[in-house]
């Protein structure tokens, strides 16, 4: 398990709030958006729109798919400090990624918005560096594998259940089972939490497969594609800047399709 120091202070946030409707006369759950500030040895890179939980494995997920550390044991601790108007997430890094921070902050505006971990670069060259390839060739998947993903995932999206709004990217198993999920208002940001997730756990990626609700964009396949995922199943569809970019990687690209699945490259 993970050696990263986690420390919190101040009142966690609720993820929901219940407001009124109809007059007062039913209540409606509503998903918590609050800015969450990343803070690298005292130095402010980025804030982005998110839900306010599981905001260790967001930090941890954030650094490594931004390319701000290597691997997890480059952050060597996480300060998670809330108040009224948002999070402040302080990591210390190790020496040899301060350089590398100062050439992503270079590239990047310091506001991003819900959802769209792309927001804030300012020079649209990152977008066709190359990505690194999974493994020699796409790896596959079988149908039923996926489809036990796709009906076992609503199990774990607790705060959908409540909100109906929001996103969620889970690891499955080579069977399809679901081992790990995590949830936010931004399809990014669910995916970097579960990344997160996974890195501090040490869990292996080379033998299943990252599942997302929303459709699958070029970000998505980039930050899976950086930490090794070799396959995607997305409930929605992809783009088609996301499919060069997987072809790229030699990441499967999935998609329900009717009552099924299909292949899209």
């Amino acid at each position: 398990m993970t050696r990263v120091k986690i420390r919190k202070f101040g009142s966690p946030m609720p993820v929901f709030r219940e407001i009124p409707v109809g007059g007062g006369e039913a209540l409606w759950s509503v998903p918590e958006e609050t800015p969450v500030a990343f803070i690298y040895n005292g130095r402010n890179h980025a804030v982005m729109l998110a839900t306010p939980a599981d905001l260790a494995d967001f930090a941890a997920g954030f650094s490594l798919t931004e390319r701000i550390v290597d691997a997890v044991d480059d952050i060597l601790s996480i300060d998670i400090h809330f108040d009224e108007r948002g999070v402040d997430i302080r990591m210390d890094v190790a020496a040899k990624a301060v350089e590398r921070f100062d050439v992503r902050q270079q590239r990047r505006n310091l506001v991003g918005r819900t959802g769209c971990g792309v927001c804030g670069v300012e020079n649209a060259e990152v977008f066709f560096e190359p990505l690194p390839k999974v493994s020699q060739q796409k790896t596959r998947f079988e149908d039923k594998a996926l489809l036990k993903a796709i009906a076992a995932l609503p199990a774990h999206q607790a705060l959908n259940e409540k909100t109906r709004t929001v996103h969620a990217a889970a690891w499955a198993g080579p069977g399809g089972e679901i081992v790990l999920a995590r949830e936010d208002v931004g399809r990014h940001n669910a995916l970097d939490k579960l990344l997160g997730a996974l890195a501090m756990a040490r869990a292996p990626l080379d033998d299943g497969f990252v599942i997302v609700s929303s459709r699958c964009s070029c970000e998505l396949v980039e930050k899976a594609a950086r930490r090794g995922v070799r396959a995607i199943l997305s409930v929605s569809g992809p783009t088609a800047f996301a499919i060069r970019k997987a072809d790229e990687a030699n990441l499967s690209l999935y998609v329900r399709s009717g009552d099924g699945v299909a292949a899209v490259n």
